[in-house]
């Protein structure tokens, strides 16, 4: 992991400096807040465990420089990932450097997600996105959907869940643990208890699986 944390950290502050993707450039500091940060809920996690374990397949929303899904992708090459991001060309350069880290597992999407039809069981993940209450409503499934935000401490002086899980959705999942060099971390993990539909009108509806 140490040796994917160099590599990865050289790309980003040498052949694709100029795209801006990470603001930690130190080794250690871009290893514990960067790579471990992104894997540690497979760990701490038996929930986050066993929902990937049986779905296979994790979805990344608004993954920037590429966090947490290529980490994600290097300790699972037998599960598929695939990331949406609004901004194409951050979408083109990340696709490139997880082709330079050897990583055949991952498709990267110049992709809105409240266009997107979850028609199949998936796990989609958040990390350093808005408001859970900002992105639960946006998606659409007749399927199963593990949902998992990576939250700071401070998640519940600023958020209010209780409103979300009243209805569409069950919490499954609440855990704190400590991530090196930082203050800490939650894992809210929620799981859908009926068919979504979206609360956003869009033109076009694309099923996931033509995705893949």
């Amino acid at each position: 992991m140490k040796e994917f944390s160099q590599k990865y950290l050289t790309l980003l502050t040498g052949e694709f400096a100029g795209i801006n993707l990470t603001r930690i450039t130190t080794p250690e500091e871009f290893y514990q807040k960067q790579i471990i940060d992104s894997v540690l809920p497979q760990k701490e996690s038996k929930v986050f465990r066993n929902a990937l374990e049986q779905t296979k397949l994790l979805v990344d929303v608004g993954f920037g420089g590429g966090f947490p899904i290529l980490p994600l992708a290097f300790t699972n090459p037998d599960k598929t990932f695939m990331g949406f991001e609004a901004r194409a060309k951050k979408a083109q350069v990340v696709q490139k450097i997880a082709a330079a880290l050897g990583l055949t597992n991952v498709f990267l999407k110049h992709q809105r997600l409240e266009t997107i039809d979850f028609d199949q069981d998936v796990v989609i993940t958040f990390k350093g996105v808005g408001k859970v209450s900002d992105y639960l409503p946006l998606l659409r499934s007749n399927k199963t959907l593990f949902v998992f935000f990576y939250k700071g401490p401070n998640f519940y002086e600023l958020e209010d869940i209780e409103e979300m899980i009243e209805s569409n959705w069950e919490l499954i999942e609440e855990k704190s643990y400590d991530v090196p060099g930082t203050e800490g971390r939650v894992l809210l993990g929620f799981k859908n208890r009926k068919v979504l539909r979206g609360t956003m009108q869009t033109e076009k509806i694309i099923k996931f699986s033509e995705l893949l």
